[in-house]
């Protein structure tokens, strides 16, 4: 609590602790609470000020405010200026709350009574009077009989507000705050009078500076209103300007518009009745047949009609005067001024082609339509898709004859309209349709459609082109006319009419190039020059002249003329399209034309590139051509890209991918040898020939390469291994060993001494194998996979104590290697059983934390033993510390029960979409479920994902074993040799064997499906 004493000697009260609280704070709750703006708000302590600037952000206890202090505000013009004189002490019981019922000066004969202070500047309440037991009896009481004067209480008021300098009932003003009527008692002297008259001044000038602009934007404001939204005699002043042109006659066929306002329409209500059975009665005897007179008749004498029996009841008669009334009405619709009907006749040309009959309501639409069109036609008949509606509603009503009478009309009515002529011909029968279409090129000659249409009609080729030609006479131009009437000639007599047609059409460069194909070589030279001075911004007459010369073996002259043409195009103004010349440059590839195709791309993949894109874009325009099957075009790109980076080994090594995948063996080893020709220091393309050598069968090549990479680089390990492995693999031991032998005498890294080891064990050497393990781990004794090897040395000789050594004294060394932690943990298992197992286990995770190997070598040891619920709570806990870990979510669906399976696949997809373990998973799951296009589905999806795990082959293949076709599990077996895969599980255990060393993929991918099969069967047996 912090009491704030106010200019008008009142104690204000904020519950606010000082601890808390800055100096800002306080100020701006001051503000909300009492309406004082902070700028004029001074706050005293003492006689010291606290409202400083950079006071405003400190709290109130560093700047001496304690709990239940009492600060000094001080406000500018209402308190005066006069500082705060020190206040006296307070007492301690004064700061205190009072107890309940507490009246000072109860003891000494006081009363108890409330101030105007206690309840705060609120308006005064009227005075009631006295009750008490001294006021009724007190004679003549104080302001009573004093008449229309002011009371005694009123006048101490005023004193006191007088004294105070302002009226506390006064309303707060929000604009001038507590500065309102501050200076109402002031008087306005000529001082006052001066300054006002001064500012009026300045609010003048300063308003005639701005009054031309303003205007002038508000005028603008105006137009740009008036602009956007006309008013409606502004919208219709030029029409009304025209009516003074208009005739009498003009003026009186205005149709009247009438009165369709809802103001003067009086709400009808109608009342529908039954029809009497005498109005029905007597419209059947009107239309009754009688050969006696009528007894009325006769009494006239048989030649008068007797009043009664005129028929005024024939329902006929009026159904055919509302029919009228109607066309009167759709009549009246049209616009006689301009001469065309408000009815929109087009929508039925579409609409009614797709009408069929099937109710009695859609024959009554028929009927409306068929009123609207009669109505359309007969007022603008000049119109023809008036006519060709009309005919098609007929047409779909089923009244054909109806149809052809109507389309005759409007070939009558509109003679030169192609489409009411076919319109005849295709209503019109097959006999009918010549002599229909034969009086529309008589009435049309230059319509090609019509022509078209006529030589359809004909059944022979014969007579086809006889009509064609027919209209060529007639449309000589015509290239849709030319090109028919070509393809229905043979070869020699399409030449002579492509000779005709480049006379007739020489701006269309199909006829020439049509031209220049059937002409022999000579001569289409000379017809292509011709185009070329016809049409000399055609780029395709250069690319044709370019495979013409391919075509007849002169492919030198097809770079020049490429090179020709793009100079000449640049010359007459084109510009040079890269994307579009690269699109010729694959059609020419896809024609045969590959060297067109290189010549174009030479000349055009640098346009528009900048210099420091070249490699980027150029590259990516070779996986592009790649991706779309435009090999030779990315063979062109990049072989163009290496004559600018001829050291950039990114390139040489996409090239020689290209090369693999789609070359020869020959076009890939040029490439090769020409790539180390200019970078001789790049490994990887010396180790890709050899390779390529190697696989080719062809072991002294490849001994022959790896010798010369080695001269280029001789300290290189890559090309040591290299010859190792190709050695090894070859069955050539003792050559190995001398290699790795040389490779260690030069400081060979710790592969050469692990790859050492390794031939030893396959030797059998087993103490030169355990010397090698030793020195290699003196050398390097933070390489894991030396221990790993010495550690299987020791338990395939029995030597588990030693085994367990070694591991322990690896994991000192290599704290962090999973591999050998569940080494480990699986000897302590064979030894000691689960609980030292599950100790190291446990001691792993510690080490290595959110690690989903451990974990689920945990949960795989407990489930061997058979403690399904200890397994359960190791995996909930595994997923909760790797909630993203695609191998535990794949245990875990295979561990729980076949119903409850779909659904945790479901819950581990939603983690892990693009994990390949939780893939296969489920594609399992729909193996067992029969699903198999499903279950194939993914696992392609699988092993599209990871092609270098081997275990998702081994199943992928199982599954077509069980469900597929020799092609599919051919097909399996080619793409897994392609993969080359080394990782897996199972397939590392296989494939790492030593009876296994030398097999090639096809033979592992076999021994690991039986190995699968063999653990599938035990757990089911388990679970049976």
């Amino acid at each position: 609590m912090v009491f704030i004493k106010s200019p008008d000697n009142k104690t204000l009260a904020l519950d606010l602790s000082p601890n808390t609280t800055s100096l800002e704070a306080l100020t701006l709750q001051i503000q909300q609470n009492y309406r004082i703006p902070v700028s004029q708000q001074r706050l005293y302590l003492s006689p010291r000020l606290l409202s400083l600037p950079q006071n405003a952000a400190v709290l109130l206890s560093q700047l001496g405010v304690s709990q239940n202090s009492t600060l000094t505000l001080h406000v500018p013009l209402i308190g005066g200026m006069q500082a705060p004189v020190q206040p006296k002490g307070r007492l301690d019981f004064l700061s205190t709350k009072p107890p309940a019922n507490y009246v000072a000066g109860l003891g000494r004969g006081a009363t108890g009574f409330t101030t105007r202070s206690d309840i705060g500047p609120a308006r005064a309440a009227p005075d009631l009077p006295d009750r008490s037991a001294a006021a009724i009896g007190a004679p003549g009481a104080s302001g009573v009989g004093r008449g229309r004067g002011k009371g005694l209480g009123e006048e101490e008021e005023e004193e006191e507000n007088e004294e105070k300098g302002y009226d506390e009932n006064q309303k707060f003003d929000e604009f001038e705050g507590n500065d309102v009527g501050l200076f109402a008692s002031a008087e306005y002297d000529d001082e006052d009078k001066e300054a006002d008259s001064v500012w009026e001044a300045i609010d003048q000038r300063m308003d005639s500076r701005r009054k031309d602009r303003r205007e002038a934007r508000l005028k603008q404001e105006i137009e740009k209103y008036r602009a956007s939204n006309p008013k409606i005699t502004e919208q219709f002043a030029d029409l009304k300007r025209k009516l003074h042109t208009l005739s009498s006659q003009e003026w009186e066929s205005i149709p009247e518009i009438g009165d369709y306002s809802m103001r003067n329409k009086k709400k009808r209500f109608e009342s529908f009745v039954p029809i009497p059975d005498t109005l029905l009665e007597k419209a059947r005897q009107e239309k009754e047949h009688v050969t006696a007179l009528d007894p009325k008749s006769r009494a006239a004498g048989g030649t008068e009609t007797p009043w009664a029996q005129t028929p005024v009841t024939d329902l006929t008669a009026v159904g055919e005067g509302r029919g009228t009334v109607l066309s009167l009405k759709l009549d009246r619709l049209s616009d006689s001024v301009s001469g065309l009907t408000v009815v929109d006749p087009k929508g039925y040309l579409t609409d009614l082609k797709s009408m069929k009959i099937t109710s009695d309501a859609e024959i009554s639409d028929i009927k409306k339509a068929r009123l609207l069109l009669k109505s359309v036609i007969q007022t603008n008949p000049k119109h023809p898709p008036g006519w060709i509606a009309a005919a098609r509603l007929e047409e779909v009503a089923g009244k054909i004859q109806a149809a052809r009478q109507l389309i005759a009309r409007g070939c009558e009515e509109c003679p030169k309209n192609e489409d009411v002529w076919l319109e005849a011909c295709r209503l019109s029968s097959n006999d009918e349709a010549k002599a229909v279409i034969a009086r529309g090129v008589k009435a049309i000659p230059n319509s090609v459609k019509l022509w078209m249409q006529a030589a359809k009609l004909e059944h022979d080729d014969v007579n086809k082109s006889r009509v064609l030609r027919k209209g060529l006479e007639h449309i000589p131009d015509s290239v849709r006319l030319w090109k028919a009437v070509v393809e229905l000639a043979n070869e020699e007599d399409a030449r002579l009419l492509l000779q005709r047609a480049v006379e007739c059409c020489p701006l269309y460069v199909e006829l020439w190039l049509a031209l220049a194909r059937l002409e022999t070589y000579e001569n289409a030279k000379r017809v292509l020059n011709k185009a070329r001075e016809k049409l000399s911004k055609e780029p395709a007459i250069w690319i044709t002249a370019a495979k013409l010369e391919e075509a007849n073996g002169n492919t030198s002259m097809v770079g020049k003329i490429i090179e020709r043409g793009i100079m000449a195009l640049r010359k007459v103004g084109l510009e040079i399209d890269r994307e579009a010349w690269m699109k010729e440059a694959e059609a020419a590839e896809r024609a045969g034309s590959v060297a067109t195709c290189q010549a174009i791309i030479h000349n055009t993949v640098g346009v528009g590139v900048e210099e420091e894109d070249r490699k980027r874009t150029w590259v990516a325009d070779a996986e592009e051509c790649k991706k779309r099957g435009s090999v030779e075009t990315a063979r062109a790109i990049y072989a163009h890209a290496l004559t600018v980076f001829l050291t950039k080994k990114s390139i040489w090594l996409k090239a020689a991918q290209l090369e693999k995948s789609h070359g020869t063996r020959e076009s890939l080893d040029v490439l090769l040898r020409k790539a180390v020709t200019y970078i001789p220091h790049a490994e990887v393309l010396w180790l890709m020939g050899a390779k390529e050598k190697w696989l080719a069968g062809d072991v002294p090549a490849a001994r022959a390469i790896l010798q010369e990479a080695y001269a280029a680089i001789p300290n290189s390990e890559e090309i040591w291994l290299a010859a190792f492995k190709l050695e090894f693999e070859n069955h050539e031991p003792e050559r190995a060993k001398l290699l790795l032998a040389k490779a260690r005498e030069r400081g060979g890294t710790e592969r050469v001494w692990m790859k050492s080891a390794i031939v030893e064990r396959e030797l059998g050497n087993t103490e030169e194998e355990r010397r090698l393990l030793d020195e290699g781990l003196k050398l390097f004794p933070a390489f894991f996979k030396l221990w790993l090897m010495l550690g299987q040395l020791e338990e395939r000789l029995g030597k588990l104590e030693q085994a367990k050594e070694t591991y322990e004294l690896g994991l000192k060394n290599c704290p962090n290697c999973i591999p050998l932690w569940l080494s480990l943990a699986h000897l302590e298992e064979r030894v000691n059983g689960l609980s030292k197992a599950r100790a190291v286990l446990t001691m792993s995770r510690k080490k290595n934390p959110q690690n989903p190997e451990l974990w689920l070598a945990a949960i795989r040891a407990e489930s061997r033993h058979g403690y399904k619920k200890e397994a359960d709570i190791l995996m909930a806990k595994a997923l909760q510390e790797c909630p993203n870990s695609g191998i535990l979510w794949a245990a875990s669906i295979e561990m729980v029960p076949r119903p409850q399976q779909k659904t945790k696949s479901r819950d581990a997809y939603k983690r892990c979409d693009q994990d390949p373990h939780v893939i296969v998973a489920v594609a399992k799951l729909f193996w067992h479920e029969r699903k198999v296009d499903k279950a194939r589905t993914w696992f392609i999806r699988a092993v599209t994902l990871a092609p270098d795990i081997g275990d998702f082959w081994a199943w992928y293949y199982k599954f077509e074993l069980q469900n597929g076709t020799i092609e599919t599990q051919k097909d399996v077996l080619e793409r897994c040799v392609a993969a080359e895969p080394k990782h897996g599980e199972k397939w590392q255990s296989i494939s790492k064997a030593v009876e296994n060393s030398h097999q090639p993929t096809e033979a592992i991918l076999k021994k690991v499906v039986v190995a699968l099969g063999k653990e599938e069967n035990a757990a089911e047996n388990k679970k049976n």
